[in-house]
């Protein structure tokens, strides 16, 4: 009988470091949010990928970076402790971007707070420098904090992933599996559909209301026929709000509605029958309720 081995990896860096395009390039399936907009990550979102006789529980991490709101700390709190439970690290910088002040303070943070976990360095987007300047990085990235190991990596483009996942296949630890080998995700259906809700608004309205909304599956009905009814509030902060959110007679919510049903459809393999509704409710941002439906923790974002 093959020994089996099972563990927690938390993906950490700076929002947009390519941690979603990751997890789902590492699960094969698409199971964090993944959008062009800085901090789409708000629950901590575990994909579970097998490695050989490994079961790898990634925590896909909030990205860390200087909180200024309630949800901004609650959101970093979830990142670190996302990190803290972990059996190994993975710290991803974009190699384009070099070390920036972002980076220099998570490094910073590790020093206190990776006490007795391996730390590994994955340096993404490999494709937009020349490997002069790469191998600069990883030097300079090394001398900063004693990495395990050095990977570089295309999250988008699957390079260097393989090397990767087989690394992190032989430093968790050795014991029976956390999840059923099919499972790849412990999060609630109910809180996959409302994100990919949410991922769809986010492409769609572009700058115009990035973080001011958030969205709840409010209700789950398995039909006879096999097919889900699935209803979803979207909170918005003002009135205003919510006419962006429904377009010009009622568009902008139809292809919303439309694009997460058909995504719905897919990842569940039946059909979807997704009805949204729009609320106004200028205190969301403070409502309890709304960070345990995102997974956080409400205290986490006192400051």
């Amino acid at each position: 009988m093959t020994d089996t081995r099972a563990g927690f990896v938390a993906l950490i860096g700076e929002p947009n470091a390519g941690k979603s395009t990751l997890l789902n390039r590492m699960v094969g399936a698409k199971v964090s949010i993944v959008t062009h907009k800085v901090q789409t990550t708000r629950a901590r979102i575990r994909g579970v990928a097998m490695e050989g006789s490994s079961q790898l529980v990634f925590v896909d991490t909030p990205g860390l970076f200087r909180p200024r709101r309630r949800l901004d700390r609650a959101m970093v709190a979830a990142a670190w402790g996302g990190a803290a439970d972990a059996d190994v690290v993975v710290l991803m910088v974009e190699a384009h971007r070099g070390i920036t002040d972002g980076v220099r303070a998570i490094i910073d943070s590790l020093e206190e707070r990776a006490t007795g976990q391996r730390v590994a360095l994955a340096i993404n987007k490999i494709d937009r420098v020349k490997s002069d300047v790469l191998l600069a990085l990883t030097k300079d990235l090394n001398e900063l904090y004693a990495f395990s190991e050095t990977f570089m990596i295309s999250a988008e483009k699957g390079h260097g992933v393989d090397d990767l996942r087989k690394w992190l296949a032989g430093e968790v630890p050795e014991g029976p599996y956390l999840y059923p080998e099919d499972q790849i995700a412990d999060l609630p259906l109910r809180m996959i559909a409302a994100e990919t809700t949410r991922e769809k608004l986010t492409l769609r309205l572009h700058q115009e209301l990035p973080y001011q909304l958030t969205v709840e599956t409010e209700k789950w009905e398995e039909r006879k026929d096999g097919s889900a009814k699935i209803d979803q509030l979207i909170y918005v902060m003002r009135d205003g709000h919510k006419g962006i959110v429904l377009g010009n007679k009622g568009e902008t919510i139809k292809a919303v509605g439309k694009a997460a049903r058909e995504e719905l459809e897919e990842f569940l393999g039946r059909k979807v029958h997704l009805f949204l509704q729009v609320k106004v409710r200028p205190n969301w941002l403070e409502e309890s309720e709304r960070y345990d439906e995102m997974g956080l923790n409400f205290r986490d974002g006192n400051s």
